[in-house]
């Protein structure tokens, strides 16, 4: 009986010893660290790093050694697929796992009993190998002879994938924007010409008969008024059928803001294909009705201005024509290093789409706002009626006209404004999200004359002002991000202690330098208060980065000046940098930055945060 006890005491520890061995050695799942050599072309080396699943899935997804080599073997796939959508066509992709092939038989004991620190080093190169160049684009089938210009392929320009597939896109776009709705364009055919680093491509194209419109109609309509959808449809019954212009019509009606969904649909929901060619092709506008009535409630902080909070109740379609009535009502200046009190806005604006015609819009806004700021205090009452015309897709004009009763303090001194102003804009806008621009430009040049109602030896003064933007997306889809933001005002028609407060530019804060307490930078009094000026000058560089999926970084430099008389002359340059954090949602960023006065004055804090929705600028 010893003896036996003996030998199963002897075999646990010699167990245990096996198990603990195999823990140092067998970790499963195996960290790894990646490293991929450069091939000297930048866009194939970044294109690389995106698509390989050992890079993006190390994380998330640790894996053992057969999982691990299968990612491996997976993503040699995936570069091939990379270096042909670049016209890469013999280009060769080595992989090793702790120095050793894919291939190697010995390949996952190696995996198995490494430890698990340092992590197992995973080596990728990549050899591109001559670019190769179109040849000879060809169009096989039943085409019109121009259709070869529509692939929009040069000769010897470079043979990608990519782009290859596009031309086919293209091919198929044109045709059915000549008529033939009915088109197919099958998946171009490649045929490498080794010796000379060329490649023919073909594609087999069945053009069908130009068909022309049938029947027109919307399905979907519930209290939207059918007139003011007709109006907006540009095509109708017996027009050579254009898809570009469906597509027009579509954009038009989901732009009118009534609607959630605008789907086209050929054929009264038949296969388009079975359709006799000789009928014409009937358009159905399938359209879902948005909610009449909606509330947002909005919240926003920052150092120098406080919190915020705003409620807004929406109609968004009050008489069956697109209108809009939105009431709002909010507190704000709550707390803050900028403020005196507590401020509040209350207001009431109705929209009316297609005045007079389409793309011209009515607006008419009442409002009441208090403000309580160390700059001034004011109470102010104002109504503005304005048109906005869209001149273009990317063209807008407006004009307006707006009273306004104020009550204003500043340094002790009160006085009472009744204005009346004509505001003039011309706004260009090719961007491509309000809240979260990636690529395009926002300018917006504006010219508002105000005249004194009341008697006093204030009479007409002119602002003007002359704002742009730009976004430079660096081919990532907009993951990194370029933003510049410039801004020039400037004053004629009144001296500066003329001017109402609320009229005179300011600079600080979240929407010109940040860093600096808002409206702070500029001309002081005796006591350190801003005065205001008659010009101003801004400017901000802004890079965005996104990472992950929702998450952002942001890096940040503004600069700015506000002088007394002159737009450039005789005022201070202040300079604010900091980062930022964004998270980003379905309806927007949300944004956190942070940013400290470089070269501050006598009112500037140490730092100061803003948090909201949306970018910057």
């Amino acid at each position: 009986m010893k003896l036996v006890f003996a030998l199963r005491i002897n075999g646990w520890i010699l167990c245990l010893t096996l198990l603990a061995i195999t823990a140092a050695y067998a970790a499963d799942p195996q960290p790894y660290a990646v490293t991929i050599a450069k091939t000297g072309d930048t866009e194939l080396d970044g294109m690389l790093a995106q698509v390989c699943t050992l890079i993006s899935l190390k994380e998330v997804a640790p894996v053992g050694s057969f999982a691990m080599v299968a990612r491996a073997r997976a993503d040699v796939g995936r570069f091939t697929a990379a270096l042909q959508s670049l016209g890469y066509y013999q280009g060769k992709v080595q992989v090793r796992i702790a120095d050793r092939p894919l291939d190697d038989r010995g390949i996952y004991d190696t995996i198995d009993y490494s430890p698990a620190s340092p992590p197992i080093p995973v080596q990728i190169t990549v050899e591109p190998g001559a670019l190769f160049h179109v040849h000879n684009a060809v169009i096989e089938g039943s085409a019109p002879s121009e259709a070869k210009q529509w692939l929009g392929l040069k000769a010897n320009a470079p043979a990608r994938a990519a782009d290859l597939q596009q031309a086919a896109e293209k091919l198929m776009l044109a045709l059915q924007d000549h008529g033939y709705a009915l088109a197919k364009v099958e998946e171009p055919i490649g045929q490498l010409l080794p010796d000379s680093h060329e490649l023919d491509v073909s594609y087999r194209v069945v053009a069908g008969e130009p068909v022309t419109l049938g029947k027109v109609s919307v399905q979907g309509l519930a209290k939207v008024n059918p007139a003011f959808v007709d109006r907006r449809l540009k095509i109708a019954s017996g027009q050579p059928f254009k898809l570009s212009d469906i597509e027009k019509d579509r954009q038009s009606l989901q732009a009118t803001g009534v609607f959630s969904t605008v789907r086209v649909r050929l054929g009264e929901g038949q296969n388009p294909q079975k359709l006799d060619l000789q009928q014409h092709l009937p358009v159905t506008f399938v359209v879902g009705e948005r909610l009449r009535h909606t509330i947002h409630l909005g919240a926003a902080y920052s150092t120098d201005l406080g919190g915020s909070l705003n409620n807004y109740w929406q109609h968004h379609n009050l008489f069956g024509y697109g209108e809009q009535l939105n009431l709002t009502a909010g507190v704000t200046q709550l707390g803050g290093n900028s403020t005196t009190g507590v401020g509040y806005n209350v207001a009431a604006n109705f929209i009316k789409p297609d005045f007079l015609q389409i793309g011209q819009s009515l607006l008419v806004n009442v409002a009441n706002i208090r403000q309580n700021l160390i700059t001034y205090n004011e109470d102010v009452f104002l109504a503005e009626v304005q048109l906005s015309r869209k001149l273009s897709p990317v063209w807008t004009g407006t004009v307006g006209i707006s009273p306004e009763q104020a009550s204003i303090t500043q340094q002790g001194e009160t006085r009472d404004y009744t204005l009346a102003s004509l505001p003039l804009s011309l706004k260009y806008d090719s961007t491509n999200n309000l809240l979260d621009p990636t690529h395009g430009n926002l300018a917006t040049a504006a010219l508002t004359p105000i005249e004194s109602l009341q008697g006093s030896e204030l009479h007409t003064f002119v602002i003007m002002q002359l704002s742009a933007a730009s976004y430079l997306d660096f081919h990532t889809e907009g993951r990194s991000v370029l933003a510049v933001h410039g801004l020039l005002g400037n004053i004629a028609g009144a001296g500066r202690f003329d001017l109402p407060p609320d009229k005179r530019f300011y600079a600080g804060g979240s929407a010109t330098v940040r860093g600096y307490r808002y409206q702070s930078i500029g001309p002081q009094f005796n006591d350190g208060n801003p005065q205001g000026g008659k010009g101003i000058a801004t400017a901000t560089v802004e890079f965005r980065q996104r990472l992950f999926e929702h998450y952002g970084v942001v890096a940040f430099t503004d600069a700015g000046q506000v002088s007394p008389d002159t737009l450039l002359a005789s005022g201070d340059w202040r300079m604010g940098a900091g980062l930022g954090l964004r998270y980003y949602t379905s309806f927007g960023p949300l944004r956190l930055d942070v940013a400290l006065p470089l070269n501050p004055q006598s009112n500037s804090g140490s730092f100061e945060l803003y948090l909201g929705l949306g970018q910057a600028f």
